[in-house]
């Protein structure tokens, strides 16, 4: 099944409109079960959702890192384990490959008062998701330690690497820069970030076959290699959370991170001193000559289970709608760069704005693209390691890619 994704995420779409009256949730019956990872706006959006609960209202949310092995599963039994499922750019395809969620264009028109055009994610013409939220992975450094350390705020990854040889030289720090390269989903991520910055495409046109086997694919893996030199030894064990972690502490002057977890770094709880008042948040680095960032542009939203009562899908997405509404927003406005009526980007929503006016691509949405990242999360470990070479790796992806592609019907 080909299917036609539209949403404008734009430097225009991340920012700004005008604000709106808060309404009651106005549900008189239903069952909401709620199914999102596991960061602070998505816990925020279930909080404030679970407010809809009454008598006749139940509301409950899961927020889990592993919600993305749990979703398809859970709604494709009938009845459906959970009647909202969180979703991005790439964790909607297997949704809709399996048809598990429902138009949303009937509830839109009812309930969507509060949503902007940016918000609607349409799929060949229909409204399946309501986006909330931009994000992406992009520079967070230290201008103190840079300016320590006498070098200039990086602009590519070649910046990035000799800054981080000018900081250990000079015995500022041990191991300046951290990266997700948690072998699995993050790993997979890191790759898909830097290929993006290349300009060139996964794929061969209009085809599944795989097109990273090539120059691109071998400068973003000396580059990835590169880093880690520079990196703690414990590198692999370490994910986006736990750079965030060591970032805080004082331990790391540059790193890519999530745009959704800068509102908690730029709190003053459990930084280090000196870490918050230096931070500077900047576009993803360029690499190998390209021209925009690094990065890939995301949205985050949420879908309405098929495999549910009328009722329990009207009552889910009134309870969105709140968990979702401006007066969250305004009460919440540096947890996240919002894509919500009356948003004005506050400090920590500098990073995933700076992307997009930069260029930065869109993450892929090709159907058989979690294929690849699949294959990319399972076979790169080896390379990071140190205990395979970059063309060997890519052989490596390719493989798993083609077996993979060939079982799901996109390659012969």
């Amino acid at each position: 099944m080909k299917h036609v994704l539209m949403l404008a995420v734009s430097a225009a779409a991340l920012g700004l409109g005008a604000g709106a009256a808060y309404a009651e949730c106005g549900i008189s019956a239903g069952s909401v079960r709620i199914l999102s990872n596991d960061f602070e706006a998505l816990r925020t959006i279930n909080t404030t959702a679970e407010e809809c609960a009454s008598d006749t209202v139940k509301v409950t949310a899961n927020a889990t890192a592993e919600h993305k092995n749990i979703q398809v599963p859970a709604l494709t039994i009938n009845p459906a384990e959970y009647t909202v499922a969180m979703v991005a750019n790439n964790s909607i395809v297997p949704l809709m490959n399996d048809d598990l969620i429902r138009p949303l264009d009937d509830l839109v028109a009812k309930y969507g008062q509060d949503l902007q055009p940016s918000q609607l994610v349409k799929i060949d013409g229909k409204v399946m998701a309501i986006a909330f939220m931009g994000n992406g992975q992009h520079l967070f450094y230290r201008k103190d330690v840079l300016e320590k350390a006498g070098v200039q705020p990086p602009k590519s990854y070649d910046d990035v690497l000799a800054a981080a040889k000018a900081i250990k030289d000079a015995g500022i720090m041990e191991y300046p820069l951290a990266a997700s390269v948690k072998p699995g989903w993050d790993l997979a991520a890191e790759f898909v970030n830097d290929y993006l910055g290349t300009g060139a495409e996964f794929f061969a046109p209009g085809s599944a076959e795989l097109a990273i086997d090539n120059e691109n694919g071998l400068k973003v893996l000396e580059v990835m290699r590169a880093m880690t030199q520079y990196m703690d030894p414990d590198y692999l064990t370490f994910d986006a959370n736990e750079i965030q972690k060591e970032y805080e502490a004082g331990n790391v002057a540059i790193m890519n991170e999530w745009g959704s977890l800068a509102g908690a770094i730029l709190d003053d709880e459990g930084a280090a001193d000196g870490v918050v008042e230096n931070t500077v948040l900047a576009a993803a680095p360029t690499i190998g000559g390209g021209t925009v960032p690094a990065a890939a542009l995301w949205w985050d939203g949420f879908t309405i289970a098929k495999n549910i009562s009328d009722e329990d899908a009207e009552a889910s997405f009134q309870a969105m709608m709140h968990g979702i509404s401006p007066d969250m927003m305004m009460a919440h406005k540096d947890v996240a760069t919002w894509l919500i009526k009356g948003y004005e980007p506050g400090p920590a929503a500098v990073g995933v704005i700076d992307n997009a006016n930069a260029g930065a691509r869109p993450y892929p949405m090709q159907p058989y693209m979690g294929l690849l990242h699949t294959a990319l999360s399972t076979e790169l470990a080896e390379f990071m390691a140190g205990s395979e070479d970059a063309e060997q790796a890519l052989a490596d992806v390719k493989a798993a890619y083609d077996v993979a592609a060939k079982q799901a019907g996109f390659l012969q």
